[in-house]
């Protein structure tokens, strides 16, 4: 089966070089000519573990392809895949401007029976807005479908997610596309990955309730740990004592500075719109959000609390991505807590291991750092936001011996409190008590 994936940001070309994998022919349509360029010659523009090595084998292969051609993507799929970005608006809404002139390209160029699969996180009812503007801009009459196919797949281990997922949705109206969409998934059938077939709001509706949840986990084990820090107990022990229960699990009960990346937030505000729209108060994914955004500022508070005068102060801070395994900012909690404390006059030496460049870009007054001993000179205090691997076994004799004063902020959790006092360092977490010995006259 011929299919195309239109957009080759990180869903669609993950879509693509996965469902290469599985045997189909695909072809990405992008309309940056430098990318889809930079593609044909295994390049790819972001990171993620194993992406570029999929690519390659698919190009390999023939089965992948690359096309700045919209009229040639049309054409060449009986399944034509949507994934653009839908950015948040100022008022929380999903911006659906790149989704619309997808449709209209498509109806304006379909000349036989196509499943338009909508793979982008859209509100709920956008499937039927595709539907409308695909047969509004047809030239001539053409039968279609409209599917919504939600993605699942996190960054840093998207491509396992995509070959071992805990569960595809199917949001159709036609036997005739629910056939034709398990036929791409069949390679899934050997490992009985459960396919859940509904009507397309329904499907719609399910990526924002799961990603609003685990969002909601991870706001809820935040409080905990805040409290935890006021009554003097532990919430890795809170944390895997409550993920022990079959009913709640141990995913994303790790506390810390928060959520980030492009979907929680974005997809939060967006459900919250999106009841506003219908009527409905979410409240629970509106204090979500709001908690999220207060816990970044009592990291920086923790930070404060520590150093006490920032004016002046050196900080290395390890980690810079939203999370490890992946070279996305957008939306970071390392980044954000980074600019509050340039704009409280420190000086910032940061290391990330994908990270970094960009950051520098966005961020011109961090010194950018190879690893984090080089951070960690002179600095009053080292800050770890971001847990690569990198950082989860650092070398602390040599790391006192290049600091000002050896002070560990550790906003990850990843290191036993009593250890790293045991070198010498005052150590800080989250949602435990400290240990050593402050030596910061000033805070």
């Amino acid at each position: 089966m011929h299919i195309s994936v239109l957009g080759t940001g990180y869903v669609g070309l993950v879509t693509g070089a996965c469902f290469a994998e599985f045997g189909l022919n695909v072809l990405c349509m992008d309309t940056d000519p430098t990318r889809i360029q930079k593609l044909n010659q295994g390049e790819v523009p972001f990171f993620e573990p194993g992406l570029t090595e999929l690519v390659s084998k698919g190009r390999k292969s023939g089965r992948l392809e690359f096309t700045v051609d919209l009229t040639k993507a049309v054409d060449n799929g009986l399944v034509i895949f949507i994934a653009v970005g839908t950015p948040s608006r100022s008022d929380g809404s999903a911006d659906l401007s790149y989704i619309d002139e997808v449709a209209r390209n498509i109806g304006s160029r379909m000349t036989g029976y196509k499943v338009v699969v909508t793979k982008s996180t859209v509100p709920i009812g956008t499937s039927e807005r595709v539907r409308d503007l695909i047969k509004s801009h047809q030239t001539t009459s053409v039968n279609f479908d409209v599917v919504s196919n939600p993605e699942f797949l996190r960054e840093g281990s998207a491509i396992g997610d995509f070959l071992r997922p805990d569960r595809v949705v199917i949001g159709a109206e036609s036997a005739q596309a629910v056939a034709i969409m398990k036929d791409l998934y069949r390679p899934l059938y050997l490992i009985e990955t459960p396919v859940v077939v509904t009507n397309v709001p329904t499907a719609e509706m399910i990526k924002y309730a799961s990603n609003v949840f685990l969002a909601t986990k991870i706001s809820f084990i935040n409080e905990v740990a805040n409290l935890c820090e006021q009554v003097s107990a532990n919430v890795q022990t809170v944390a895997k004592a409550m993920g022990l229960d079959k009913r709640i699990g141990s995913k994303f009960l790790h506390a810390g500075p928060g959520f980030g990346g492009s979907c929680f937030g974005k997809d939060t505000a967006a459900l919250v719109h999106i009841g506003e729209q219908a009527g409905y108060s979410m409240q629970l994914a509106h204090t979500t959000k709001h908690v999220n955004q207060q816990q970044r500022s009592r990291m920086v508070d923790k930070i404060r609390e520590t150093l006490g005068i920032l004016d002046g102060k050196t900080i290395g801070i390890l980690g810079l991505t939203f999370k490890p395994n992946t070279n996305d900012l957008r939306d970071s909690p390392a980044m954000w807590i980074a600019e509050q404390l340039i704009q409280a006059n420190c000086t910032i030496r940061a290391s990330d291991p994908e990270g970094l460049e960009e950051a520098v870009t966005i961020l011109p007054e961090l010194v950018a750092c190879q690893d984090a001993y080089e951070a960690a000179e002179g600095a009053d205090a080292l800050v770890l936001l971001t847990e690569w691997n990198q950082f989860r076994n650092l070398d602390f004799d040599r790391l006192k011996n290049l600091m000002r004063s050896p002070t560990l902020l550790d906003l990850r959790n990843v290191y036993d409190s009593e250890r790293i006092a045991g070198y010498g360092f005052y150590y800080v977490s989250v949602g435990r008590p400290s240990t050593g010995t402050c030596t910061h006259s000033d805070s």
